[in-house]
């Protein structure tokens, strides 16, 4: 393959028109813009989105989507996160006092990631199905 045969793939690109080459070509004098009007002068169009004045769809329509105010109270812990944990049964007190979730957490989810090496005992946490097979089978539990 070479440089100067290198064509692209056919139907791909558009001939560009021609304007303003005279009354033969079919778009000359106005070049196919019409008579007169915003429309027909250079620069002349509104902006994206403009409806003439009317409220605009992108106004007019409702915002999409939504942020739940309980995403700031619910905290996600990883298993090995736990380990270093002194205390006999693990809450979310124990974990906030340790800097492991933030203050005003409510929720805590534990979550498989990471290895459990000893038994630990949660009290008033939930844990995602391989999480707590991962507790159980380290010797520990979930209350």
């Amino acid at each position: 393959m070479l440089l100067n045969t290198i064509k692209p793939a056919a139907g791909s690109t558009k001939v560009a028109k021609r304007v303003g080459r005279g009354i033969g070509s079919g778009l000359g004098k106005t070049c196919g813009r019409g008579h007169k009007g915003q429309k027909s002068r250079s620069g002349g169009m509104p902006k994206i989105g403009f409806e003439g004045g009317q409220m605009p769809i992108q106004r007019r329509l409702p915002k999409v989507g939504f942020t739940s105010a309980k995403k700031r109270l619910t905290a996600e812990v990883r298993l090995n996160e736990l380990c270093g944990l002194s205390s006999e049964v693990i809450t979310i007190d124990v974990l906030i006092a340790s800097n492991i979730v933030p203050e005003f957490t409510k929720r805590v989810k534990v979550i498989l990631s990471g290895e459990l090496k000893s038994a630990v005992n949660l009290k008033g946490i939930v844990a995602t199905a391989g999480a707590a097979k991962a507790i159980e089978s380290a010797g520990g539990s979930l209350v």
